[in-house]
């Protein structure tokens, strides 16, 4: 019956900092060691914006570093300092459903959490792993913890 287990290459897992994220970011990291493949952590950041005024931006604010800043310590507080496997962390600008789609293009597995930071009270499934299962190429799994 071995044969009948698959080999992945990659699985794309999004990762808000929320705790749903780091449950996802806790399951596709064992999916991806008893499927032997490569676990992409996604994060998507945008600019703040607001309907008709910006609001103060300190000059030296870069939201890309902190960002990446972020990512690292989710996956180091999730996963340890030496994952079980191998983990390449990607954070891009733009709203996080199509980031994660582009991401997972040619993934074999999407992999988020149930909602995340922007989720309502309530909600079973947040809009961003709505919008990933309903346009997702591959196989997508919603973590709830």
């Amino acid at each position: 019956m071995a044969d009948d287990v698959r080999t992945m290459t990659t699985i794309v897992v999004g990762v808000d900092g929320s705790d749903a994220s780091l449950d996802a970011l806790r399951w596709a990291a064992q999916e991806a060691q008893l499927t032997g493949a490569s676990l992409d952590v996604v994060t998507a950041w945008e600019y703040p914006t607001a309907f008709g005024w910006a609001p103060p931006i300190p000059a030296d604010w870069n939201p890309e570093e902190e960002a990446k800043r972020d990512l690292a310590e989710s996956v180091e507080r999730t996963l340890g300092k030496t994952p079980a496997v191998n983990v390449r962390q990607v954070v891009v600008e733009g709203h996080p459903a199509p980031v994660l789609l582009a991401a997972a293009s040619h993934a074999d597995l999407l992999v988020v959490g149930s909602r995340g930071h922007g989720a309502f009270v309530g909600m079973l499934v947040g809009s961003v792993s709505e919008h990933c299962v309903s346009h997702a190429t591959c196989p997508v799994v919603v973590v709830r913890g």
